[in-house]
């Protein structure tokens, strides 16, 4: 789907009251469950969209009690698949909103709960996006600055960019649990100094604080993954630990270092920065010096708020420089401009 085509937005409708029929006891969905949805629906996981179904109910509802999900929660579901998150976050009386990019999985969503939990139905709504072109004007319920918190199994070939995108563009995402690839848990969360501290990392420490919090088996998915999955949680800073972690310097530089650092892991930063490519904002010995790094570091040793001090010199250094040229000179014209 292109950005600026608009998304299919589907709400599930309640159960009528008037029916008489009798309605079926509220479940979560187990192995048989999610292989007939699959099966009635003409749907196969494709490995394009990274589907693994979750096909056990403590799993989920081990992800939702982790996520600290309420009634008065707002959650964003990212790829919720056959609905077995789904579920187990409706059963706690949240409202969310699933974001789908598959249309066949988006379509038979608001079905499925209506089915398994239609009591829950009113309280879901289904959007069919690409969760990395999501922004608060194109994603219904999410513009009001109101907090969310976002759960959800996410496919494992996308996980760090959908995480580290939606928390640019959401400044009201204040938590997220999440189940990713073990490997890719283990970088979000890694400290400074190891071997798997990275890009992932750094960025996402600017945001707030993510902390691994345990395992999850292969059997607990349909079709079984090749590899291991682990959950994270992160919560983000108040307004005021992210001015002290930020230091006044601004994202976009701070990340353009970032990048530059882990581009060559093993070289100093003096010189990674140097060879980066694209060029980073020059940085001059005096900027070290001003954000107390020592520049034959390597980028792996820094935490985010040394790379923020470093990223607040160098904007300082450069707001001091076009200062300079455009003060007046002694004939009264600009530094840089030409006499008349």
């Amino acid at each position: 789907m292109n950005d600026s085509q608009q998304p299919t937005i589907r709400h599930t409708q309640s159960t009528d009251a008037s029916q008489p029929a009798e309605q079926p006891t509220e479940h979560l969905l187990g192995a048989a469950d999610i292989r007939r949805i699959a099966a009635d629906a003409g749907i196969t996981p494709t490995k394009k969209f990274g589907q693994n179904f979750v096909i056990d109910p403590g799993t989920v509802r081990r992800i939702v009690r982790e996520a600290d999900v309420h009634a008065d929660t707002h959650v964003m579901e990212v790829g919720p698949g056959l609905g077995s998150l789904t579920l187990a976050i409706l059963e706690t009386g949240a409202t969310m909103t699933a974001v789908e990019i598959d249309p066949l999985l988006a379509e038979r969503l608001p079905r499925t709960v209506a089915e398994f939990m239609p009591t829950a139905a009113g309280r879901l709504t289904v959007v069919n996006r690409d969760a990395l072109t999501a922004r608060p004007d194109n994603t219904p319920g999410f513009d009001d600055g109101e907090p969310f918190t976002l759960v959800a199994n996410l496919p494992y070939n996308v996980a760090t960019p959908i995480i580290l995108t939606l928390l640019e563009r959401f400044d009201n995402l204040q938590s997220f649990l999440v189940m990713v690839q073990k490997e890719v848990a283990d970088r979000l969360a890694a400290e400074p100094g190891s071997k798997i501290y990275g890009t992932p990392s750094v960025k996402l420490a600017w945001y707030g604080r993510a902390k691994r919090i345990g395992n999850i088996g292969r059997n607990v998915f349909w079709p079984a993954p090749n590899v291991d999955s682990a959950l994270v949680r992160f919560d983000r800073y108040t307004p005021q630990e992210q001015l002290d972690v930020s230091g006044g310097a601004d994202r976009e530089t701070t990340f353009r270092l970032i990048d530059a650092a882990f581009s060559q892991r093993r070289k100093t930063l003096h010189a990674a920065l140097r060879r980066a490519t694209p060029p980073t904002p020059a940085v001059s010995e005096a900027a070290f010096a001003q954000a107390h790094i020592d520049p034959t570091r390597r980028g792996e040793t820094l935490r985010v708020t040394e790379f923020a001090a470093l990223a607040a010199a160098i904007g300082g250094q450069t707001a001091a420089g076009q200062t300079a040229e455009n003060a007046p000179s002694a004939n009264g014209s600009a530094a840089n401009g030409k006499e008349a």
